[in-house]
This record gives C-alpha cells, structure tokens and sequence, in this order.
C-alpha cells in the first residue's frame, strides 16, 4: 500500500451537511405532526364516543353508550374504508410495512394523498376505538413528509430514503419520547444500511424530535417506574421471559395472517371488511371497555400491576381478538401500543410465579421481549423499554429476554410481522447485512498491471490484424501514446475505421473527447462495478489521475470476483486450530484446513 494512500474510513461528501439540516427540519415537522395526530385522535374520541365537539384526553372506556357502543367501531371501519377506497389505498395497514415497501420498492417516493389521509384515517380508527397504537401511522405520516420535502429538494433515492425514515422515527419518538431507541428502529428496520449518510441524518432527526417534545407533549418517562436491583436468579426468568414472549410474537403473526387470509375469501369487495372487523371491536369492547382505543393508561397499569388477575385474562384476550381481526380487515393503525399492552398483560399474569427480582419488572421485560420478538430489533426493544420507564435496574434484564425472544422468532418464523406483508405482495426482503465486499477492496488491489496496449500512431488496419485476429484474447484493448490513455478501441471502431478511404492512424480513429469510463486506483471496487454496469462494459482502464491520464492498469468483471472469493473463506472454511507436540521441531500451533468438500490434504 503506498504511504500517500487517501482513502477515508468513511465516504464523505459535502451534501451530508445539507441533508442533515433538512432532516432536522424534517424532525420539527414530524412532532407536529405527531402533537396533531394525538389531537386528532382525542377529538374523534369525543365526538364518537361522548358525541362532544372536545380534544380532552379521554378514556373510550368510560362511554356511557351501553350495548350501542358495538356500532361505534365498526361505522368507523366503513369511513376508513371508503377513505381507503376512494382515497388511497396505501392508508391500509399498519404504517411499517408500507414504509419499508416505499423505501426498498417505491424509490422512497410517498404521495402527499397519504400525509394526510394516513393520520387521518388512524385518527378515525384509533377514535372510534379501534384497539391500535398511534406509532404506525405516525411513522408513515412522518416518512411521507420526509419524502415529500425530499422530492421537494429534488434529491437522489437514497437521500429520501435517508428523510422518510428520519421523518418516521421522529414521529415515533415524538410520541413515545425515545430518542435513543427511535434511531435504532432506524438501524435495525427502515435503513437497510449503516453510513453516516443516513445515520447522521436520521440521529440528528430523533435529537431535535427529543428536545422539542416537552414543549407539546410533556416531559419524563411515559410511564416511570423503579425496581430493585438484579439478582443473579434472574437471568434464568429472562430466559424464560424470551421464550414465552417470542412464542407469544409467533402466536400472534401466524393469528394475524390467518384472518388476513379469511378476509380475503369473504365474497365482499376489501372496503367492507374494515366495518366488519370494527363489529369484532365493538363486540369486545362492549365485553372489556378497557380494551378500546390506544390503552396508554391500560399500559401503565400493567407496569404499575394495578390489575386483578380475573380482569386481566379477560382484558388480555379481548385485546388480542380485536387487534388481530381488526388490522387483519386491513383498517389503519399501529402495532407497537397493542403489543406493549399485550407483552405487558403477560408479564403482569408471570409476574407472580418468575424466581428472582421484582414483581414489578416482569411486564416491563415481557413487554420489551414480545416487541423484539416480533419486530425482530432486540436492541431498539430493550433500550425502548429502559426509555418509557427509565428504569436503569431493568436493562440488563431488557436486553436478556429481548435477545431470547428475538433468537426464537428468528429460529421459528421465515418472515415476521413486518416484512410478510410485503413477502405476500411477491417482493422478498432480505433483513441481514453485512459490509460488501466490493465496498471494502479498492481497484488497485485488484486491477491487472499488465496490460497489452495498443500505440495511438499504429495504423487502424494493421492493429486489427494483430489484436483482433485469430489470437483475439480481449474484446476491447486501451490505447496509448506515451503512456497517456487514450481511449478504448474495438473490433468494431477499427473495423469501420478500415472501411473509410484514408488510412488513418488509430489515435486519430478514436479523435478528441477522453472517453469518461475510466477507474482510478483509489476507487472502490463497489463504483468500479457501478461504472462497468452503466456503461455496458467488459473491462475499463486504470489512470493514475484524471488530468495525466497515465495508464497504470486495467479492470474487468473477473477482477471484481475476487473480493468476493474472501468473503467465502471467511464464512465457509472452517479451520481448526490444535496444538502441536512442543518438541525441539515445532512451536505453538499448527492450522489444519477443512473445506466444506472435505480435507485438503
């Protein structure tokens, strides 16, 4: 490597100041929003459920309706789903899916249709006691006005994908004042990669949502809490914590996709299944009140274990019914609340029987663990779980069960919640990534220094002779004159050049403009196979610096391969290490080699 090497650890570029002060706008914008759809929610609330033009908090719980409370959701599933049909069908679901849809599908392109149907739909379903969180469609209002300001700015794709997801985790620390594990749902869910690019951004986003949420929303933990210190016997309750909250994570998915799919064979067009699930709703919650709407307070009385064991089955298992029909029938609204209460209610009925710690922690540790089990981000779940309570004891036994419960859904399930969706829609997504290998090797350590050139001042027709003939080894040759490249000649270019009444030499041939495909040593191997994509090219020379143009190279497709060859190695060889017999011969270790095929030896 030579010492005036100036590769960076990371790509940098001048456009990340200005994206980054774009997504801090994008973070202003999204805690509006978020402060709006909490309103929103809080007045359709009133107006359904109290029959009162009002945005004070209220509880669908406390409605004096009697049995006509079953109609309240289900005439708000047939507004959604006339908004749906006649509006935009993309208001359908729970909001994380169809962000990862726009962003790995749809060119992170969102319509300004959706930024406003999107809350206000929720704000409908949510209001008229659909039993969902406010989180899904804030992450998808957020994201579409990321990606509106983006299309705005007429920025590159992944700059908005960079502002959608910024927009989206914003919104959801907006709501849940979780700043940290906001940024992780990023890295773990929506970004698909880790550069500062997107990281800054998207941080910067979450900070400025962060600061700015007491000013709308009040400050300190959502639901605060404080439990006593660990003990060792806990770390096996975790365990078993993970295990039966991932195992609650698959119940649920594989429920979920069941009803999807009995809605789909019922002989009615999809805008009415949104009214026939809010009947499923309204059923239920004229059974369990409490099982209505987002269920915030629900939540913190389960961190609290305010609630009785009897009321708390029947709560659980009315939630869990009208959850699953009702997003199964394809209404709008978010799956992070009614999994917490859900997760919570497990842990609270736990919390009697798990050896070692406090009561109080299990449904704090059951509900971070179902949400990382089903989302499959463990680390997002546990720091989440530590930020609505900031409850610094309960974070080791966060992040144990978390992890547990995501080792489980990964071993059980192919897909999860969020990404089957999509799966159903024919695009696979495939959720691991690692750094490519082309990304880390530059052309100069896999170039070709020897190459055969052609002389610009040899004639056109002799050159075709000699380099396209029967010992034709390359499609195309670089061609120089004192060691300066100056272009890349064909079987083609000298063949028509030969046509042409006066002999010529093959520089003149190829004339003025310096063809722009050309590959620096420094480049990555990532741009290299960019440019020979682009280009439609086998092979491309190497120049020392763009002015001097002096060949020093040449790259083809083959060359690429080799990174990847590494990568193998380094996944698929598994070596062996013994010890040696420490004789006067030989010291330390000895490597025996296995390939996948058998002993080299």
């Amino acid at each position: 490597m030579h010492h005036n090497d100036m590769r960076r650890d990371f790509a940098a570029d001048s456009r990340l100041l200005r994206i980054t002060a774009i997504a801090a706008a994008v973070g202003v914008l999204s805690t509006g929003t978020a402060y709006l759809l909490l309103l929103v929610i809080r007045f359709f609330t009133n107006l359904f459920f109290f029959q009162t033009w009002s945005i004070v908090a209220r509880s669908p719980a406390v409605n004096t309706l009697g049995p006509w409370v079953i109609a309240v959701p289900a005439i708000g599933g047939l507004i959604i789903g006339l908004l749906a049909r006649y509006g935009s069908e993309q208001i359908r679901g729970h909001g994380i899916p169809e962000a990862i849809e726009a962003i790995l599908f749809g060119k992170s392109k969102m319509s300004p249709k959706v930024a406003v149907l999107k809350p206000l739909s929720s704000g409908i379903a949510i209001g008229s006691g659909g039993p969902f969180g406010a989180e899904g469609p804030i992450i998808m209002t957020g994201g579409a006005i990321g990606s509106l300001i983006a299309q705005h700015f007429h920025l590159t794709g992944a700059e908005r994908k960079t502002l959608l997801v910024a927009g989206a985790v914003a919104g959801m620390t907006a709501v849940f004042n979780t700043p940290v594990a906001g940024l992780l749902l990023a890295i773990e869910l929506l970004l698909f990669e880790l550069r500062p690019r997107s990281l800054l951004p998207v941080a910067v986003a979450c900070a400025v949502a962060g600061f700015l949420r007491p000013l709308l929303l009040g400050s300190g933990p959502m639901f605060s809490l404080q439990t006593l210190p660990l003990s060792p016997m806990e770390l096996f309750s975790c365990v078993v914590a993970g295990l039966v909250a991932g195992a609650l994570a698959w119940l649920l998915s594989t429920s979920l996709y069941k009803v999807e799919d009995m809605f789909g064979k019922l002989p009615l067009h999809w805008m009415w299944w949104p009214a026939l699930g809010g009947l499923v709703v309204g059923i239920g919650g004229y059974i369990q009140p409490r099982a209505l709407g987002v269920g915030y307070d629900v939540i913190g009385d389960l961190l609290q274990n305010h609630l009785a064991v009897g009321a708390l089955l029947a709560l659980l298992a009315c939630k869990a019914v009208m959850w699953v029909v009702a997003l199964g029938s394809g209404t709008s609204g978010g799956v992070l609340a009614p999994l917490l209460m859900l997760g919570a209610g497990l842990g609270a009925l736990f919390a009697p029987i798990m050896p070692g710690g406090d009561p109080a922690m299990w449904p704090l540790v059951f509900m971070a663990a179902t949400l990382g089990g089903m989302m499959r981000a463990p680390v997002m779940a546990a720091i989440f779980g530590l930020e609505l309570t900031h409850d610094m004891n309960a974070l080791l036994p966060l992040l144990a069960a978390s992890s547990v419960a995501y080792g489980f859904t990964v071993l059980t399930m192919g897909r999860s919640i969020l990404t089957e969706k999509i799966a159903r829609r024919g695009y696979h997504i495939y959720r691991e990534y690692g750094i490519d290998p082309l990304e880390r090797h530059s052309v100069s350590e896999v170039m070709s220094h020897e190459v055969r050139t052609i002389d610009a001042d040899a004639g056109v027709a002799d050159s075709l002779r000699e380099f396209f003939g029967t010992g034709q080894t390359h499609r195309a040759y670089p061609v120089v004159r004192d060691g300066s490249l100056v272009g890349m000649a064909d079987r083609a270019a000298l063949s028509g050049g030969v046509q042409q009444e006066t002999p010529q030499t093959v520089g003149e041939l190829l004339g003025g403009a310096p063809s722009a495909a050309i590959a620096l040593p420094d480049e990555s191997c990532r741009t290299i196979a960019s440019k020979l994509a682009l280009y439609k090219l086998e092979r491309m020379p190497v120049v020392a610096d763009a002015v001097s143009r002096r060949l020093v190279g040449i790259i083809s497709r083959s060359d690429l391969v080799k990174p990847s060859l590494d990568l193998y190695d380094d996944e698929l060889r598994r070596e062996t290490f013994r010890r040696v017999g420490l004789g006067r011969r030989t010291q330390g270790f000895g490597v025996e080699q296995r390939n996948g095929a058998g002993d080299d030896s």
